[in-house]
């Protein structure tokens, strides 16, 4: 394994009741005014209005925010700082899921920076050698892999560039996790939402190295616990224990601690958050589109590697295979998953057109330290025009 330090300053609190029995007494501990922040899902599921009403009743000054979109834009991040800053936020909260917590920490940094944000934090990495402001996240969705750490995607409506940068002062205080809030989820988003936990964990497992290693045997457990919780939580809705353990699934897909040691593939995260910022698709949806063609390109330079994937995480049987066969019957495997779900496997099928611009989609990308093996925007554009 490579060298790394770990450390993680978000305290968890986990199962039913925990939001009822522990939010005042931690949002006590930051301060008086509070700015809570949500989007519409999050409000179609009635969760603000019981976090308000906690608040309220213990005495709490509230500010609210509730025009977070499902893409975090720049311009809605700078609303929010604003916000933030004309009424003295002592703590910013988030309820919701991955795009609210993504919000809340850029605005937490926004608030109290002078300069130009997006030039010093976003365009290139700074150096946050000041304090945001404290953040703390209810989570409402599965998509809460950012409950753990300081990583926020930010996408720039005028540049159509879409960034993603992790810097851990920003990690929340404190996270609390209410799997039965789910219950109050569409079906669709939950199985958008545990794709792009699996999409997550995918990437971490095929980074380097490919030596044995503590962090591919967890990740390959996570991968094989959200295929089987998905399939449950979306057979039986009042499944707690398949929805307990996506949510927290979903957590560890963020976190740190599955990466030690690790790269970081990303290319196809990165082709997917182009898509986004140029489309408006969701996240999960336009993963499902990409990446069993993504890994179809990749699995012949790493046969040995996509082979224990099809084994380890689909129960593919070896027997009978070369080890080309076996490493393309894990992406078809996947494939097969991502129909079983609901989701789309065709980018006409999430709405784009066979006119939209695929090559200014591909140029976007950039090259992404750690992959699984370097792959040009010439690729990525092949990677697409196949997903048409």
């Amino acid at each position: 394994m490579k060298n790394f330090i770990f450390e993680n300053g978000t305290k968890t609190y986990f199962g039913k009741g925990c939001v009822r029995e522990y939010l005042t007494s931690l949002t006590a501990s930051c301060g008086q005014t509070v700015m809570m922040a949500f989007d519409g899902a999050a409000a179609d599921s009635g969760v603000p209005e019981e976090v308000k009403g906690y608040l309220t009743k213990a005495g709490f000054h509230l500010a609210e925010f509730s025009g977070v979109e499902e893409i975090t834009t720049y311009s809605k991040v700078l609303e929010g700082a604003e916000l933030a800053r004309e009424r003295g936020a002592d703590l910013i909260l988030g309820v919701g899921g991955g795009s609210v917590i993504n919000w809340c920490k850029a605005v937490s940094m926004a608030a109290v920076y002078d300069g130009d944000f997006w030039d010093d934090f976003w365009a290139r990495p700074g150096v946050l050698d000041f304090a945001p402001l404290p953040l703390g996240v209810v989570a409402v969705t599965l998509e809460t892999g950012g409950v753990m750490n300081g990583c926020a995607t930010i996408t720039n409506e005028g540049l159509k560039r879409r960034v993603e940068r992790d810097y851990p002062r920003c990690c929340p205080r404190f996270a609390l996790m209410d799997p039965a809030y789910t219950n109050r989820v569409p079906k669709r988003q939950i199985a958008s939402d545990g794709f792009a936990a699996l999409s997550r964990l995918m990437e971490a497992y095929f980074s380097r190295p490919d030596e044995d290693n503590v962090s591919d045997d967890l990740l390959e457990a996570l991968m094989g616990g959200v295929v089987r919780d998905l399939r449950a939580a979306l057979k039986e809705q009042d499944d707690y224990t398949a929805r307990s353990n996506l949510m927290w699934e979903s957590a560890m897909a963020g976190s740190r601690l599955i990466r030690l040691g690790k790269g970081a593939d990303f290319p196809c995260h990165q082709m997917e958050g182009q898509l986004e910022a140029c489309t408006g698709c969701s996240r999960g949806e336009g993963l499902a589109v990409l990446q069993p063609v993504y890994y179809r390109h990749l699995c012949r330079r790493r046969l040995s590697k996509f082979g224990r994937f099809a084994v380890s995480v689909w129960g593919v049987l070896p027997e009978g295979k070369d080890e080309e066969e076996l490493a393309l019957a894990g992406a078809t495997a996947l494939e097969d998953f991502i129909r079983e779900i609901g989701l789309p496997t065709t980018l006409e099928q999430l709405g784009i057109s066979v006119s939209a611009d695929l090559k200014a989609i591909a140029d976007s990308c950039s090259p992404a330290p750690g992959s699984c093996r370097e792959i040009t925007c010439g690729e990525i554009l092949k990677i697409l025009r196949e997903c048409s």
